[in-house]
């Protein structure tokens, strides 16, 4: 497969922007004699204008969420072209509404069902190639434009609700061209609640452009049953940044190794170009392959490309801008991808049907697709392997995982896969576990089967992966999520020629998650503007309250004051023990000592876990991390008899990413990473130094007085999807304590230590290092440094913000990215 490269071009200096285009307004059956989306358009007066139905023009002011809504549906009224629907409700209430644009003949249900009914059936290989054919040239392609999931990035809904009314209301040939052989189906905001906020998150503390994937959260669910029902071949995801200018695709390096070549091509070879001419003739300044990767599976980019073989691309435009530059750009870009989508659509169709054929031959032959450098010239550190794999198999034989294995299996029929139950056994010869060397295996009836030669092959080995094979060390996001390992369900994979004896899995249900009576539990949660701090305890909640357990938050103050006395549980989420010490004072610290003291139980998670250390409740110690560790899923083994391990096994995956590295006494030790040698030791993910953790404690479990602490070394219900070692915080919340004596001794207090959590981290060769702080010296950064044997570690503050809100954390991760081989590891959080 060979590499590809669009060099992107940066245009510096005074740039004119794209003025505001006048409406001139026509009888319908005028048609302007050019196809040019940024001409003066002609119209028809019966679609109202923003200004008709809000009193304002888009991009004057931000639209509310209900002010979208009302004008999303006054279009919809007024159009014949337009039907207008509710994809989800969100966690506060508030509607996710779309709207379809098309022919008359194309929007009403029962067309929009048979579109979807029949691009479904173009994704499956199984079609006979006649009826693929007659699909393709009979039913429209299906091409989605989408803003703020971040519910403070808001000119992307301005700029799609524009958008619609232009394809609505267009009567020169621009508008009608494009609808001649497509539908565009419009999701102004993909995050209402966070729009309403004005915060990058949900209302239950979720950024939900990483949760796609995983769904747990309504506004994601519905909104990927709506894909399955209309599924793309084009999805656009607009944003808002924090630095300079415009990014559209091409992205940067590294690209996940097994996402298709056609919408991979399409991205970098049809629509970048494409609107890099646009953005040059109208002499906006724009920047490509920067930052912005197709790694992780939870964006809305790599999933509409893993998932549905389409062109997902996200859009960047600096927040700091005028909202009407914002939304002029936005519109600009949105434009140019669904006329150069609509100049050919039907070879679109075609190519994605190939591709899907493609996908299940590659299947059959056991082939995955090698990682690439798409974007920057270099090294790929970490090749696929090369090995065949053709199956992959869920064990069921432990009822402790069926919760997980239904979770899984019921993930992966919702992304249309193929799933499979054994009605006989199976001898595998070469069955390989996750993370357990080659041997044979007799596979017992009832195991769940996915073979890959299906037309859903990317996604199978996205979600069933034993790594993601990061080619390159530099991260957007964790670099592990392999279905089975986040739940803790043993399975394995297969590179022979197998006639298993199955039958399809029926549907499967979401289980419902067994609801044990809890003992009273409050959240601490520390902070409330760091990032980090916000989504853990977000996960958290979402976690109780998934199962039904009744909870209550304290404060500092209301902890200081005897809160606590009404709890028997207190979780403290991830967060800074040296802003939780600060909130608490020395009223508050004395009172939660004393209550853990006299009976009740404290559990940390991540960094929450640092404040028992400093309140001298354990006698557990941390350190900084020494190695390069930016979201992995590391094994971990559980003690023998520890109330922790029931239900978990002997062996759960841990998300580690930049923890700190804990040490405690064996028998405080309920869970800890394999000693160096031990076959239990295995990384999914990239991760540089690993070796550190050997034999180290990854939870403490320890008696204090008459109380208890549960200290979790990193966050065990990571975005609520590490369901495997939520497990654990179950048990330390549900069941008994250790059967040890209280602890003897409790560690020294321990100096405050800087955490990577929320921070940009940079590790690099002592030879550039100066290079390094002389970029972050002229941005005034604030950071610590670390040296860590033949590197040196720079933590860099964002002040809780994310990369992307931030102005310039992506310019110096970029300038550092630069630096070739002298680079160990870039994390933007």
């Amino acid at each position: 497969m060979a590499n590809h490269h669009f060099p992107g071009k940066l245009l510096i200096g005074a740039v004119a922007m794209l003025t505001a285009l006048p409406l001139v307004v026509a009888p319908a059956a005028q048609a302007h004699p050019a196809c040019d989306a940024f001409t003066p358009p002609t119209v028809d007066d019966g679609v109202p204008t923003a200004r008709d139905v809000l009193g304002f023009g888009l991009g004057e002011r931000e639209v509310s969420a209900a002010q979208s809504d009302t004008y999303l549906h006054a279009v919809a009224q007024a159009s014949p072209n337009v039907v207008d629907g509710r994809l989800a409700t969100s966690s506060e209430g508030r509607p996710l509404n779309y709207a379809v644009v098309g022919k008359p003949q194309w929007t009403g249900p029962a067309a929009l069902e048979k579109i979807g009914h029949d691009l479904n059936l173009l994704r499956d290989p199984a079609t006979p190639e006649p009826v693929a054919q007659k699909i393709v040239r009979d039913t429209p392609s299906v091409l989605w434009v989408a803003g703020n999931v971040h519910g403070d990035e808001e000119s992307g809904a301005d700029a799609a609700l524009r958008v619609l009314y232009e394809l609505a209301a267009r009567t020169d040939c621009t508008a009608p061209s494009l609808l001649d052989d497509a539908v565009v189906v419009v999701l102004p905001m993909q995050n209402p609640d966070g729009r309403e906020r004005d915060t990058r998150r949900s209302a239950a503390g979720f950024d939900l452009n990483r949760d796609w994937f995983a769904r747990t959260q309504p506004e994601t669910d519905g909104k990927l049953e709506k894909l399955r029902a209309l599924p793309p071949q084009l999805y656009v995801d607009a944003h808002e940044m924090g630095s300079d200018d415009y990014f559209f695709p091409p992205n940067a390096d590294p690209v996940y190794h097994d996402i298709g070549e056609a919408p991979l091509d399409w991205v970098y070879g049809l629509y970048g170009p494409a609107m890099q001419r646009s953005f040059e003739r109208f002499g906006i300044p724009y920047f490509n392959g920067s930052s912005y990767d197709l790694m992780y599976m939870g964006y809305g980019d790599t999933v509409p490309l893993t998932g549905f073989n389409a062109a997902g691309m996200t859009f960047e435009k600096n927040n700091a801008d005028p909202l009407a530059d914002r939304v002029r750009e936005q519109y600009t870009a949105i434009w140019t991808t669904l006329m150069a989508a609509g100049e050919q659509n039907a070879q679109l169709r075609r190519q994605w049907r190939a591709e899907h054929v493609t996908a299940q031959q590659q299947g059959q032959r056991g082939e995955l697709e090698p990682n690439e450098l798409r974007w920057q010239d270099g090294e790929i550190t970490n090749p696929v392997p090369d090995i065949a794999v053709k199956h992959y198999f869920l064990r069921t034989d432990d009822p402790a995982k069926a919760e997980g294995v239904q979770r899984l299996a019921r993930r992966l029929q919702r992304m249309d896969v193929e799933v499979h139950r054994l009605t006989a056994p199976l001898t595998v010869p070469d069955y390989t576990p996750y993370g357990r060397p080659t041997g044979e295996t007799t596979l017992p009836a009832g195991t769940l089967w996915v073979p890959l030669a299906q037309g859903q092959k990317h996604w199978v080995q996205a979600m069933l992966n034993e790594s993601s094979y990061v080619p390159f060390p530099y991260f957007y996001d964790v670099t592990a999520w392999s279905g089975p390992l986040l739940e803790n369900v043993a399975g394995g994979r297969s590179g022979a020629d197998l006639r298993p004896v199955a039958t399809p899995l029926p549907p499967q249900p979401e289980p419902a998650p067994s609801v044990v009576r809890a003992p009273k539990t409050a959240v601490y949660q520390i902070s409330a503007t760091d990032g980090s701090t916000i989504e853990s305890a977000g996960w958290l909640r979402h976690w109780l309250r998934e199962r039904g357990q009744d909870f209550g938050d304290l404060t500092a103050e209301q902890i200081a004051g005897g809160a606590l006395d009404e709890y028997s549980t207190l979780i403290v989420p991830n967060g800074s023990d040296e802003e939780a010490v600060k909130a608490l004072g020395p009223q508050g610290q004395a009172a939660l000592a004393d209550w853990v003291r006299g009976g009740g139980t404290l559990i940390g998670l991540r960094d929450g876990s640092r404040l028992a250390s400093r309140l001298g409740l354990t006698s557990a110690t941390y350190a900084e991390p020494t190695s390069d560790i930016p979201g992995a899923l590391i094994r971990t083994e559980t003690t023998p008899g520890s109330p922790l391990a029931e239900g978990v096994g002997e062996t759960a995956w841990a998300m580690y990413e930049y923890d700190f590295v804990w040490s405690a006494p064996p028998e405080a030790s309920a869970v800890r990473f394999p000693a160096a040698g031990d076959p239990d030791w295995y990384v999914s993910g990239f991760a540089d130094g690993a070796e550190e953790l050997h034999g180290k404690t990854a939870v403490v479990d320890e008696n204090v007085g008459t109380g208890r602490v549960v200290l979790f070394g990193f966050d065990p219900n990571y975005r609520a999807f590490t369901h495997g070692t939520a497990r654990m915080l179950h048990n330390a919340i549900t069941g008994p304590r250790p059967a040890t004596a209280p602890a003897s001794r409790t560690a020294a207090q321990q100096a405050p230590v800087p955490s990577a959590a929320g921070r940009m981290v940079l590790t690099v060769r002592p030879e550039v290092a100066d290079r390094v702080r002389a970029s972050l010296g002229a941005r005034s950064a604030v950071f610590d440094e670390l040296r860590t044997g033949d590197s040196v570690r720079f933590l860099v503050d964002l002040g809780g913000r994310s990369a992307d809100d931030h102005p310039w954390a992506r310019s110096v991760a970029d300038e550092v990215a630069r630096l070739g081989t002298s680079v160990v590891a870039i994390r933007l959080p």
